[in-house]
Formats: C-alpha cells, sequence, structure tokens
C-alpha cells in the first residue's frame, strides 16, 4: 500500500493505469483531491461513477461534472443495483464482473486509489497495488453524506458547478 502522504517531488508516473471507484453522491473537494492524487501517480486513470435508482444526484450528472472537472482521466457511469455487503463473496464476484466489464483499457487496474478502508480488498481481487489518498479526511474535510444531510452548511467544499445545482436544486425551496 502506498500513502499520498510518501508523494513528494517531481511526479512521474508510476503505475501505467489506475482505477477509483466511488458514487461522488454529490461529488466534493476531497473527491477532486483524490482524483488529481492519482492522476499525478497514474499514466491513464479511470473513475467509475456508481450511480443506482436511489441516488441524490443522477448518475449521468455526476459523472459529466466528474469528466470536465477531471479533464485527462476516463469517467464511466457503471449503472447497477447491487448492494455493498463486503462480506457476502457472491456480491464480491458480482462487482467484479461489472467493474471489469466496464474497465476501459487494454491492461490493468495496476492500482486503485481511495480514502476509504474498501480499497485493500478490491485492490487485491485485481491483483493491484492500493493506495489511499488521505484516510482521515484532513486535507479536505468533507464527506458526500454531510453534504447531502446540510448542503447549506457545505457548498465551500464543492466545486462552482455541482454548488449551482444544489441551490438550485436542494436549496431553492423548489428542489
Amino acid at each position: 500500500m502506498v500513502s499520498s502522504a510518501e508523494v513528494e517531488g517531481p511526479h512521474r508516473p508510476e503505475w501505467e493505469t489506475g482505477l477509483i471507484v466511488g458514487r461522488f453522491d454529490p461529488p466534493h473537494l476531497g473527491h477532486g483531491h483524490l482524483v488529481t492524487s492519482a492522476a499525478m501517480r497514474c499514466a491513464r486513470l479511470a473513475v467509475f461513477v456508481n450511480s443506482g435508482p436511489r441516488d441524490a444526484v443522477p448518475g449521468e450528472l455526476r459523472a459529466q461534472w466528474l469528466a470536465g472537472l477531471h479533464p485527462d482521466v476516463t469517467v464511466i457511469e457503471v449503472r447497477h443495483d447491487l448492494a455493498t455487503d463486503f462480506g457476502n463473496e457472491d456480491l464480491w464476484r458480482r462487482w467484479m464482473d461489472l467493474f471489469r466489464a466496464a474497465w476501459p483499457f487494454e491492461t490493468g487496474p495496476h492500482v486503485v486509489a481511495s480514502s476509504d478502508p474498501y480499497v485493500e480488498e478490491l485492490a487485491r481481487r485485481f491483483g493491484a497495488d492500493a493506495y489511499v489518498v488521505d484516510s482521515e479526511r484532513v486535507t479536505v474535510p468533507i464527506s458526500a453524506t454531510l453534504i447531502r444531510t446540510d448542503p447549506e452548511a457545505h457548498l465551500d467544499r464543492v466545486a462552482p458547478v455541482v454548488r449551482e445545482w444544489i441551490l438550485a436544486n436542494w436549496l431553492s425551496g423548489s428542489g
């Protein structure tokens, strides 16, 4: 496992391909830090935006925002209705099948990056390295859950395009 704290000096790709998986519901500056940190270490980076019927923000829109904010990475909306249960081997198999089917590059991933604890197991199942970025959320202290719970209090932790959507859809009195 490699930590983002170990990244110093000139940045050159350490891994050929990298993967980030998340809901990004909604995307925030912590997600931006994660994507930027991983992109600096990977020649090519794919970001999978998990999308399902219970999301607070439509998955297609979240993927569009991330692609606009990070034009040098490959952003893919991955639609599914899978539950998350890290103790369920059948679910893990289904998740891995889904991710492999969506994988956009010829090889890889060579690294899986995340701030979340599941990164170790996901990377192991891909035969990849795990790259943990700001797991304590010190660099950008925010989570999507905090934003969904109290969006007005955290508008400074989202990109302008996301802020505009939150203002129009969650805080306008009509959303």
